[in-house]
C-alpha cells in the first residue's frame, strides 16, 4: 500500500493544508471538496498543488510532521514558490 503527503490550497481562504492519506491524493481532495472532513468543509473548494508518495507509513508520517514543523514550513513555501513560478502543480 502506498502512502501520500499532499498540499492542498483552499480556493476560499488561500490557506495551504498539509495532509497524509493512503488513498490517491486526487480522491482525497474530492472527499475534502464533498464535505467529508469537518475541518475542510467551511474552507472548500480545494485544489491539489503537490504530493509525495511513500511506501512506508512511518516515513509518510515523519514527512507530514516535518512539513508542519518550523523548518518544514519554510521548505513547503520553497516548493510552492517553485511550482507557482514554473506554472506547474501536481494536478495538472
Amino acid at each position: 500500500m502506498c502512502h501520500y503527503i499532499y498540499f492542498m490550497e483552499s480556493q476560499k481562504t488561500f490557506q495551504v493544508y498539509v495532509g497524509r492519506t493512503d488513498k490517491d491524493p486526487k480522491t482525497r481532495i474530492n472527499e475534502h471538496n464533498n464535505g467529508q472532513s469537518t475541518w475542510s468543509s467551511s474552507r472548500r473548494p480545494f485544489k491539489l498543488i503537490y504530493f509525495e508518495k511513500y511506501l512506508c507509513k512511518a516515513d509518510a508520517i515523519q514527512r507530514e510532521l516535518f512539513y508542519k514543523s518550523g523548518f518544514g514550513k519554510l521548505i513547503k513555501k520553497s516548493i510552492m514558490y517553485v511550482l507557482i513560478h514554473s506554472g506547474r502543480s501536481s494536478d495538472g
